[in-house]
Order: structure tokens, then C-alpha cells, then sequence
């Protein structure tokens, strides 16, 4: 009956909406409201949303408090961790208030948790009392779904509209954390809390200065109020000093010392999935990253762009189906072709959709022949091989789209599958190719 109702009603008819909206109140009655019993964070934002979060909790936990989190790629309650293998970004309200009961349970006092535009329309965290809400960036995605970027961005914005309607606990203020330099600041600037702090490399109350990008790290000096201090953050990218500047901003407004935020950064290790370099002796570089739609896909590879001066660099890459977004795919291809010299056009959970379908979408934003250092290869792991084969020393192979996720949808089924292992297992056996 429910597969029935599924194909009938599109996902966002509003009888859909409120059985999403009976799933939560029921979840969070038979929960008993485990939030109001913890501190909650929610972030939310188009990229860096997974690394933020667990930025803040390294941060917190440096800090002394014992942490709950839940996001794309792992979960965390206490001192037990494990990975998230759902692929989804905030879970079934059930899961979601089961979480949070098993943080409350454990003696945790903070939960962090990843909060998806999916999550807000679907009441996904309805129930859930945040106090501190952060956003990282707003930019074109699940535009299909939700009907628009309007809607998208209103999506994104309810979330700190709950928080600020949302009950007070005893000592604990409602706080907005917003990014100064993104494009959409003064949407969000508009909802109301008891305290806002911005933060922004050159903007906001959190910012950076001295600021030194490596390939492997980046150091800069952590401004806020009447206080600088050096950080050297092992995870590359102006956009992760803007993930640690959010991060920071929000233990700050909750009161944790700038030491201690210093001490949390210093010691954060790269994150599953996200700029995760793959090295086992070979002399090129290569990395697998999240990076699934335009905006992080060209921001992913322009950085690479300029650690491969002298060498080739190497694109690999799909796009998802599902219904989702399909308006993206030719975007994707064509920041691909203008800044890598070799693209390899593949799956990427094309769930029960052509995948070949898919593969021709992104392709009409390449405008290079197949052969023309471009290729279609469905088969991902028949892409990845013939990327690594064809890289000398010196390039760099960027395999981008599914980052730290263990499995992959393909033809209505679910198959296990990690980029990481999969780049690891080919260096490993490799096979030279040469191509003219």
C-alpha cells in the first residue's frame, strides 16, 4: 500500500508531507524528547555541513564534554563511533530521536548533528529542541525536489526558524551562526535569537588572517574578540578554514575557550571521504572527495588544478540518479572540462535510472570527442582503473562524487563499494595503459 501511495503522490504532495509529519511526532512521543536533556547543534548548509560537524565535536570534546553526533558519514555517542552507511544526511525521525535518547543515556551534553533541506520539508527533526544553529553555504542543489532554489533556500531557512520559535532550556541561549560572506547572509540574518555571531576569512566576528594553503594543511591565525591565535589545520582548502571558522564560531558562542577551539583544530585529522588523499608508494596524487555537484566539484578541482603545476590531472566522476537533480549534470561537465586534462565520466548511484542516460547528461557540458583525452565508462570501477593506469608522476586523479560511502545503487540494487579501497586495490595491482 505504501509503494502504492509512493508512485501516486509526488514527494512533496502535502499527503506525503504529513505522514512524514505523523512519523516524527510519533518517534519523538515514544522517545520522550531525549533533546531537551542535551545542547543541540544543528548544521545545515550545501557543502562543508559533514566536516563542520565534526569539527565541532573534536572541539567540544577537546574542550572536555562528552559529544554525540550524527552526520553524513559517521555517527557518534559517546566514545562509540561508527559509520554511517544509510546514505542519508539526517536519518528517519525513529533513528534520529533514537540517537538522541542513546546520547541522553550515555551522559552526553552536547549533540551535533548534519540537518538536510530533505530533513527540514520531511519533519525529519521535528521534536528536536536545537539551541545553535549554523549554516555553512547556499548554492544550487535538490533544486528538482524541492521546485526551486526559493524553496531550496526557504528549506534551509526553517531551520532557524524553528530554532528561534523552538522553547527555551534553563541557561541555554538560542544562537545563530551565520556566514558573513555567502551570498545569502541577510536571508538569514533576518531570523531572530538571542544571540548571532558571523564569522568569514575576511568578514565576521570569527575570521582568519595570515592565512598559508599547503597541500596537505593549511595554517592561518584564528581572529575573535580581543584575542589571535596560530592554527594549523591538517585538512587542505580555503573552503576547510571557512568549515573551521563556522566550527569555531559556534564553540565559541557556547562558551568554549579559544585555546581550547585551537587545541581541537590543531588536532583534527582529515575527514572520511572529504579531500581523503589515497597513498600507498605511488608518485601522483590521488584523492576522493564528496564532491557531487557544481559548485564543490569546480572548487574541488580548481585547488588540485594548482597542486598539479607540471603534471596531468585526472577528473573521474558521475552523477546521481533517482530524480535527482538533473539540471546539474551538464554543469558538472562542464567545470570538469575546463579544468581537467583527462575526464572519465561514470556512475554515481544511478539508482534504477539508465545510467548511460545519465553518463550523455553530464557529457553535454564537455565539449571534447570521446577519445579526445575523454572517456565513458559506466562501470565505475573499470573508470578508476583506467585513470590510475593512465597517471605518470607528478598528476594528480581526482575521483569525486561518493567520498567515504560504503555502498553504491546501481540498477535498483544495493552493492558494497568504497572509492578509497576501491583506488587502493588498483595502485596496488597495477596495469599500465597507453593511450595516443
Amino acid at each position: 500500500m505504501l509503494n502504492l501511495l509512493r508512485k501516486i503522490l509526488s514527494d512533496t504532495h502535502p499527503l506525503r508531507l504529513f505522514y512524514h509529519k505523523l512519523k516524527a511526532v510519533a518517534a519523538a512521543m515514544i522517545y520522550r524528547f531525549p533533546s531537551r536533556k542535551l545542547i543541540v547543534v544543528g548544521v545545515t548548509g550545501t557543502n562543508g555541513k559533514t566536516t563542520t560537524v565534526n569539527l565541532v565535536t573534536k572541539i567540544l570534546e577537546t574542550s572536555g564534554a562528552l559529544c554525540g553526533m550524527a552526520s553524513t558519514i559517521n555517527f557518534q555517542v559517546g566514545d562509540k563511533k561508527w559509520v554511517n552507511q544509510t546514505k542519508k544526511t539526517t536519518q528517519s525521525p525513529f533513528m534520529v530521536q533514537r540517537l538522541l535518547r542513546e546520547m541522553v543515556t550515555s551522559g552526553c551534553k552536547y549533540a551535533v548533528i548534519e540537518v538536510s533541506s530533505h530533513a527540514m520539508t520531511q519533519s525529519r527533526v521535528w521534536g528536536v529542541n536545537i539551541d545553535c544553529v549554523a549554516y555553512t553555504n547556499v548554492t544550487e542543489d535538490h533544486i528538482e525536489y524541492h521546485g526551486g532554489f526559493a524553496s531550496y533556500l526557504h528549506a534551509k531557512g526553517s531551520l532557524f526558524r524553528k530554532v528561534s520559535k523552538s522553547g527555551r532550556k534553563p541557561g541555554v541561549p538560542k544562537v545563530m551562526i551565520l556566514n558573513k560572506e555567502d551570498a545569502h547572509y541577510s536571508y538569514f540574518d533576518q531570523f531572530i535569537a538571542d544571540r548571532k555571531m558571523t564569522y568569514g576569512v575576511k568578514e565576521g566576528t570569527v575570521s582568519a588572517d595570515a592565512v598559508d594553503l599547503r597541500p596537505a594543511k593549511s595554517e592561518f591565525t584564528l581572529q575573535v574578540p580581543n584575542s589571535a591565535v596560530p592554527v594549523t589545520l591538517n585538512l587542505p582548502g580555503d573552503f576547510n578554514i571557512q568549515n573551521a571558522l563556522c566550527a569555531s564560531a559556534v564553540c565559541l558562542s557556547m562558551g568554549v575557550s579559544v585555546d581550547d577551539i585551537k587545541r581541537g583544530l590543531d588536532q583534527a585529522q582529515t575527514i572520511p571521504g572529504r579531500y581523503d588523499t589515497v597513498d600507498v608508494g605511488q608518485d601522483f596524487a590521488v584523492v576522493v572527495d564528496y564532491a557531487h555537484a557544481p559548485d564543490s566539484l569546480q572548487k574541488l578541482l580548481e585547488m588540485y588544478r594548482e597542486l598539479t603545476p607540471d603534471g596531468n590531472l585526472f577528473a573521474v566522476f558521475g552523477a546521481t540518479g533517482g530524480g535527482r537533480d538533473i539540471g546539474k549534470r551538464v554543469k558538472m561537465g562542464e567545470a570538469a572540462a575546463k579544468l581537467a586534462d583527462y575526464l572519465f565520466i561514470t556512475d554515481d548511484d544511478p539508482y534504477s535510472d539508465d545510467e548511460l542516460k545519465i553518463i550523455e547528461d553530464v557529457c553535454k557540458g564537455i565539449d571534447r570527442k570521446e577519445g579526445d583525452r575523454f572517456w565513458k565508462i559506466p562501470d565505475r570501477y573499470e573508470a578508476i582503473r583506467m585513470a590510475l593506469s593512465l597517471a605518470k608522476k607528478g598528476d594528480s586523479v581526482v575521483i569525486a562524487g561518493k567520498g567515504a560511502e560504503e555502498v553504491m545503487k546501481v540498477r535498483g540494487k544495493t552493492i558494497p563499494w568504497n572509492d578509497k579501497k576501491i583506488a587502493e586495490e588498483i595502485i596496488q595491482r597495477p596495469l599500465n595503459l597507453e593511450i595516443e
